[in-house]
């Protein structure tokens, strides 16, 4: 049974190895570097996952990101990702137990009725179709670098509330100013 800790607890170092193991020491030429480029993940919403034996074996990073629209107007998003599990571990289930907890989060944070913050990823559309991310609504959305426009996904209860068009990155101090 895995036990979830915030990500936080964890050795930065260690999720390194993890993150390195899980997605090549190159990892950091990805595209979804880019957009959260010079941040640091949410540490409400990042977690670990530890075996039986307290092994670090998963981790999800969640980060502040905007989409800016045509006119420069930043809309603010929650990225996910990476969300990463050990090499020999996959498939037992601590990527979905990651991915239940952070999003849970999310909407318990919003559980007023309004609707939590949209959030994007780049991944297997099957795979995180199963919480309701989607390529439907992110025809216009770009990205600093290359990517495969089906692998961009949304889960938003509203996406007409987002711009049909526009730039991901990061969301920076700037970035906030700017939205004022």
């Amino acid at each position: 049974m895995a036990t979830l800790v915030p990500l936080s607890a964890i050795d930065a170092l260690l999720v390194e190895q993890l993150l390195d193991a899980a997605f090549g020491e190159q990892r950091h030429a990805r595209t979804a570097y880019r957009i959260r480029e010079g941040l640091d993940p949410l540490p409400a919403l990042s977690f670990a996952a530890l075996d039986e034996q307290e092994y670090l074996v998963g981790s999800i990073q969640l980060w502040p990101v905007a989409l800016t629209d045509p006119k420069g107007r930043p809309h603010p998003l929650i990225m996910v990702g990476p969300v990463a599990v050990m090499p020999g571990r996959q498939g037992e289930g601590f990527g979905k137990a990651l991915m239940a907890a952070s999003l849970g989060a999310i909407d318990a944070a919003f559980d007023d009725g309004a609707p939590p913050f949209p959030q994007v990823l780049i991944g297997d559309p099957d795979y995180y179709g199963q919480w309701g991310f989607t390529a439907d609504h992110i025809g216009g959305w770009h990205c600093p670098g290359p990517f495969e426009r089906e692998r961009l996904l949304l889960r938003t209860g509203n996406p007409s509330i987002l711009p049909s068009e526009g730039m991901l990155g990061p969301w920076t101090d700037e970035t906030s100013e700017t939205a004022r």
